[in-house]
């Protein structure tokens, strides 16, 4: 959820509602970025000129999530008491910075702007400060991932993520097309450099690759969890995917034992 694009109370209302319906099995991610171009922002009443006020927008937020308290005269309902863990998502140290201040769970966005992954987590860590909603520092990474039984079928299924963010560059649509042979004649060198640089931490390769490449990361980057996302135009070439990563990470070993925050979490 863009929570400068929504208030609050209503955010509050809508998780809270899904909360009271399935208990313990909600979490609420939060980013301050638009996450959409001018128009729609514009369609959304939000100007992107104007700096948001977003650590009081998350702490007005925590408020209506968790007990009431005395003297409060605006309640969400449902949502008042359900405590839906809440955390802070990011592809820059901002996001970083105000998930350690505030004690909650820190999501970087790697599958899309990996510049800042090492240093932004590296950071959450190190200035983490406890709250009564985590006792301990706890970070998620999400990395682009193209699994597939040999590294050259992997090569070929990792166009259609080329061709996806080629479009983001040029402002098209974002439907995922099919692979293609080569990527020859589809973008320019600048372009090229351009995507390559979004998908910077991507892992791409069959299955001895995908693990050698998963180890490093997870002593780089020292996170609790790892999303993957398989972005591929075949559904069977997606869950092939996640299988070969399944198998990798078990290879690996664990991140680390889950801890107690909201629900008990594993790969």
């Amino acid at each position: 959820m863009m929570l400068p694009n929504h208030a609050p109370l209503i955010v509050a209302e809508h998780y809270g509602t899904l909360a009271t319906l399935y208990p313990g099995r909600i979490d609420l991610g939060i980013g301050r970025a638009p996450g959409t171009d001018r128009v729609t922002a514009d369609a959304l009443r939000r100007s992107l000129d104007r700096e948001e006020d977003f650590p009081r927008q998350v702490r007005e937020l925590l408020g209506y999530l968790g007990p009431e308290q005395p003297g409060q005269t605006v309640r969400a309902i449902p949502g008042q008491g359900t405590n839906v863990p809440v955390w802070l998502l990011g592809s820059s140290t901002y996001s970083a910075r105000l998930a350690a201040a505030l004690g909650l769970p820190f999501a970087f966005a790697a599958h899309f702007a990996p510049q800042d992954m090492v240093e932004a987590l590296l950071l959450y860590r190190r200035s983490f400060q406890p709250s009564k909603y985590l006792g301990e520092p706890w970070s998620v990474v999400g990395i682009p991932l193209v699994a597939a039984d040999t590294d050259e079928e992997a090569r070929r299924l990792a166009t259609s993520l080329h061709q996806r963010f080629l479009r983001l560059i040029r402002g098209q649509r974002l439907l995922t097309p099919p692979p293609v042979d080569s990527m020859d004649g589809l973008w320019t060198p600048q372009e090229r450099a351009a995507v390559e640089m979004r998908l910077g931490a991507a892992i791409v390769g069959g299955p001895e690759t995908v693990a050698a490449k998963i180890a490093p990361l997870l002593q780089e980057v020292e996170v609790d969890e790892v999303i993957f996302v398989s972005d591929l135009f075949l559904h069977a070439d997606r869950l092939r995917s996640y299988e070969i990563a399944m198998e990798a990470m078990k290879r690996v070993g664990e991140i680390r034992a889950p801890q107690a925050f909201g629900q008990s979490r594993s790969f």
